[in-house]
């Protein structure tokens, strides 16, 4: 049954042949009928009984059959060839026929399509073709008035549902279109936020391994560097350096568990149980400046106001540009360089300070958030301030350094 509807929405047009050739064989019969049969006494019957009649009969006939045949391929010249047949059956006296069903089926099938003048011409013939018809070949004078006007209403009333029902499926093509379309155009939607949500993922993760590979590196390199210089004159500050180096490592490790854990989340082959380390926050990062202090880094640590609970968003930028700053220090602040990292506590907003004394970094690395390509740290302390509403300031100060300050917004983060 699915292969016969498949061959008939393929091939509408022999489709509509068949039915052209069903109408052709009624139209056959009638008239056949009408050269047999005797004329009525009283003149009722509405046979063709004179040769031109039955004559003309034959070409309007197959004129017909052909608007049902060609309907769906080229809908408005079949209106037009019609209208030209029925002008022609009026001139020539061919009663109603068989083949005049094609009137309703040519009316049907261009209220359907989207031409707008054709359906309404169609409209306009449907309207007026019953009443032509009865003024044409009135009914047998036996018949009342009422009759009369009776068949005249049913038949134009036939003849408009014709076109109800044709533009009915028109409207409801169009429906169906336009719920199509939307439907294209919603999926185009989620596919273009799945892309922007997986670069902002990438992002995250870049500004993630950036912050912990950078910092925790930087520590284990200079530790180790200090280490092989007294390695022989001090061995207890050599063994110092390596804790601090083993301590280091251990605390990368754990970073890099728990941004692994979080990117395998939902993951089948994660066992039950498993606890990652969690976000840093304002608490750790006083620890982080014991850590920096340790690979010999003099960092003054203050805080203002009242510490208060904080949005988690809001502490893990806060540690994060503290850790980035501090590490950028370490790489550029040259020899003796000293730092100060101070948090403000405010009602509404946190204020994250942490500047050097040193020579600074170059001033690519701070224009336009990194303009040549190796500034990612500021890069990714201007996209976490961004994504919490904050504002970052960053660049040389004045008697020689390096200042990054950001102010934190509390509300409205999460």
């Amino acid at each position: 049954m699915n292969r016969l509807y498949d061959f008939i929405r393929r091939h509408p047009t022999w489709v509509d042949s068949l039915w052209a050739g069903f109408l052709l064989m009624l139209s056959s019969l009638w008239i056949v009928a009408s050269v047999s049969a005797p004329p009525s006494p009283d003149g009722s019957d509405q046979l063709p009984q004179e040769t031109g009649q039955q004559v003309a009969l034959i070409p309007i006939a197959l004129a017909l059959c052909l608007v049902v045949a060609l309907r769906r391929r080229a809908p408005e010249k079949m209106l037009l060839l019609a209208t030209g047949t029925g002008l022609a059956q009026l001139v020539a006296d061919v009663g109603p026929f068989p083949g005049n069903f094609a009137f309703l089926i040519i009316i049907f099938t261009v209220a359907s399509r989207h031409t707008r003048w054709a359906s309404r011409f169609a409209l306009a013939g449907a309207l007026l073709a019953p009443t032509i018809d009865t003024l044409r070949w009135p009914n047998s004078p036996n018949e009342s008035l009422y009759a009369e006007i009776f068949g005249t209403l049913f038949m134009t009333l036939a003849f408009v549902m014709a076109w109800v029902l044709g533009d009915s499926l028109r409207t409801r093509r169009a429906y169906y279109l336009q719920l199509e379309e939307r439907a294209k155009r919603l999926e185009k939607e989620r596919e273009a936020q799945a892309k922007v949500a997986v670069a902002a993922e990438r992002a995250r993760i870049a500004r993630e391994l950036h912050d912990v590979v950078a910092h925790n590196v930087s520590v284990m390199v200079v530790q180790a560097d200090g280490a092989a210089y007294v390695l022989d004159s001090s061995p207890e500050q050599t063994r110092m350096a390596l804790e601090t180096i083993s301590g280091t490592g251990r605390q990368a490790l754990a970073e890099m568990r728990r941004l692994l854990g979080v990117l395998r989340t939902g993951d089948p082959g994660t066992r039950d149980g498993d606890e990652y380390v969690p976000q840093p926050g304002v608490e750790q990062i006083a620890d982080l400046v014991e850590q920096v202090r340790g690979a010999g880094l003099t960092v003054n640590f203050k805080v203002q106001g009242t510490p208060h609970p904080l949005p988690s968003s809001v502490e893990l930028t806060a540690y994060r540009i503290v850790q980035e700053a501090l590490t950028n220090t370490r790489k550029h602040g040259g020899p003796d360089v000293g730092a100060t990292v101070q948090l403000s506590y405010g009602d509404d907003e946190l204020s994250v300070l942490a500047e050097d004394d040193g020579r600074g970094a170059q001033r690519e690395l701070y224009e336009e958030g990194g303009a040549d390509g190796l500034g990612h740290g500021l890069i990714g302390m201007r996209e976490r301030v961004g994504m919490v509403g904050g504002a970052l300031e960053a660049g040389p100060r004045s008697g020689g350094g390096f200042r990054i300050r950001a102010a934190l917004p509390l509300k409205g983060a999460d």
